[in-house]
């Protein structure tokens, strides 16, 4: 099974938004933070945008946002929503015709592992993958906010 970047973009933008719950995230940064292009980025955002994954904010001083607790969003939900195509072989696809069809059990093999496999997902949300939130802030070059009571009077 290999997912899309277009499924792996938007995992990456949900775990980004999930980190700064407290702010808003614009797709620049996003896309610098993970070193790829915006171009991609603004699509796989509207998309979240549609699937009610992602808020955003219009205007000066606007950007991206997680409406939801990080516990609220499915890992599986937002790869079946996401992802664009689970044909693993010709005979998913139903365009294909396949000479074996009628006497092969590989379709029933492949539609069990696929089912298997969005299982799994399913056992995880947005919140389990930011197991390691400090780490994850560094790599992503999120400056977590000084409390008020360690900052110095002006």
């Amino acid at each position: 099974m290999r997912l899309s970047a277009y499924t792996d973009y938007s995992l990456r933008v949900l775990i980004r938004l999930a980190l700064r719950r407290r702010s808003l995230a614009t797709i620049a940064e996003i896309a610098k933070a993970y070193d790829i292009s915006e171009h991609p980025l603004m699509k796989v955002v509207h998309q979240l945008g549609v699937a009610g994954y992602v808020d955003t904010v219009r205007g000066r001083g606007g950007g991206l946002r997680l409406p939801s607790m990080p516990a609220e969003v499915s890992v599986g939900d937002v790869v079946r929503r996401m992802e664009p195509d689970f044909g693993l072989a010709a005979c998913f696809r139903g365009a294909e015709t396949c000479t074996i069809e009628s006497a092969c059990y590989l379709a029933d093999a492949f539609c069990a592992a696929l089912t298997a496999f969005l299982q799994v997902l399913d056992r995880y949300t947005l919140a389990d993958l930011l197991n390691k939130p400090g780490e994850l802030s560094v790599l992503l070059h999120i400056n977590p906010a000084t409390p008020s009571r360690l900052r110095r009077p002006n």
